[in-house]
């Protein structure tokens, strides 16, 4: 038994398992504050609006900052640019704690959301780096597994924190972040750069990526699928309230489905699809996740509403560690960085997502809405469509010259 875990444990770099037990502590304590924060900044007296705008303000900042966050590594190292994110956002943390004013909490977002887009690239280039090939794939299921468990244990903890001491849970994430920072700050070894390796200027690195046409498709069809994806943290909430009788306990025991399967289920889902694209693998998640939107859309009972959470979190499952695969497919060995950090403007989806659902409730009802939602996601397989294509006729190309 030892000798099996000795095993499975010597199978990747020492530092990608340290970045794994970081990702479910620093992603646990995230969870422990972020989805209460709305709640924090209610009981500040503050209007609804600029509470929406001061939560939206963080996946801005993310998606605009991804591209340069991953460029900086490139060219000065993972190891630097993830320790700075780190302290940026146990920055971000203390600062909520001591904030007094909406502009603070505001800023502090933003700073939150670009730091953020600065480490999540570079981590998982940094994986990448780390990993042969033909284990990435496993890598980057075990990473997304690690962010559920955090996803399903931060929460919890929260609620509580939430109830007794909430500006509490902030010097606690902060403290969390700080302590993964000295961790990584003394434990990891910087990745020496490829002798042959261009220095790729930031102009020069934009222009590469514009060009990529099946990175372009990846990131349109991703806008969709984040679309669709945001509204489980968003307006299903709402939605079951106003449909189902004690919605929102249900909502809560969908949640907790969710975590459980991703966590129990994407190993196995990783060995399944190894042999498959990623992209296919992205176009039948995309219609999963779309169909149980659809289920949500319909629901008129609980056990439809677990239907749904199922199907959408086999979606998920199939989707999510897949963009990592693709995008490490895509990307040269000099600019992998700045090609997971290009990645990160899928998440204009996940900003315009819950106004986009909010909007069509209010003016169409639930059902209407979700419905909509369904086929917006639904058409991220066009262009996840679209990319297979591009991507055989780059095969064919390759092969004639």
């Amino acid at each position: 038994m030892i000798k099996r875990l000795q095993d499975y444990y010597n199978q990747f770099h020492r530092t990608i398992w340290i970045l794994l037990v970081g990702t479910i502590l620093s992603r646990g304590a995230a969870f422990m504050t972020l989805p209460f924060l709305s709640i924090y900044l209610v009981n500040q007296d503050y209007p609804s609006f600029l509470i929406g705008l001061i939560i939206g303000m963080g996946p801005l900042m993310s998606t605009i900052g991804g591209f340069i966050g991953g460029h900086l590594s490139d060219q000065f190292g993972r190891k630097p640019i993830m320790l700075v994110a780190l302290i940026g956002t146990a920055a971000a943390y203390f600062g909520f704690a001591l904030s007094a004013s909406a502009l603070a909490f505001l800023l502090l977002n933003a700073l939150l959301g670009l730091c953020n887009s600065f480490f999540e690239p570079t981590a998982q280039a940094l994986m990448a780096d780390l990993t042969k090939k033909e284990q990435r794939m496993k890598v980057f299921s075990l990473r997304y597994v690690a962010i559920n468990i955090g996803a399903a244990v931060g929460p919890l903890i929260g609620a509580v924190l939430a109830l007794t001491n909430a500006t509490l849970t902030f010097y606690i994430t902060g403290g969390i972040y700080l302590a993964y920072m000295l961790i990584l700050l003394f434990t990891i070894q910087p990745v020496p750069r490829l002798e042959n390796k261009e220095n790729v200027t930031l102009p020069v690195a934009f222009h590469i990526v514009r060009r990529d046409r099946s990175l372009l498709y990846y990131i349109l069809g991703g806008i969709l699928l984040a679309i669709g994806y945001s509204q489980m943290d968003s307006n299903l909430p709402q939605h079951f309230d106003n449909r189902l009788e004690n919605g929102v306990v249900i909502y809560s025991f969908l949640l907790s489905i969710n975590a459980i399967l991703v966590v129990i289920l994407q190993l196995p889902f990783a060995k399944l699809m190894e042999k498959v694209r990623p992209l296919k693998s992205m176009i039948i998640g995309s219609a999963l996740v779309a169909i149980g939107l659809f289920f949500f859309a319909i629901s008129t009972h609980w056990i439809m509403a677990v239907i749904g959470v199922i199907l959408f979190t086999f979606g998920e499952i199939l989707s999510f560690p897949a963009s990592s695969i693709l995008i490490d497919q895509l990307a040269s060995e000099e600019l992998r960085g700045t090609y997971f950090g290009a990645a990160q403007f899928r998440n204009t989806g996940s900003f315009i997502g819950p106004m986009i659902g909010g909007y069509l409730i209010g003016i169409s009802g639930g059902t209407i809405a979700f419905f909509v939602i369904a086929v917006i996601c639904l058409c991220s397989i066009i262009f996840f469509s679209a990319g297979i294509k591009k991507e055989v006729i780059v095969t064919v190309e390759k092969k004639l010259s």
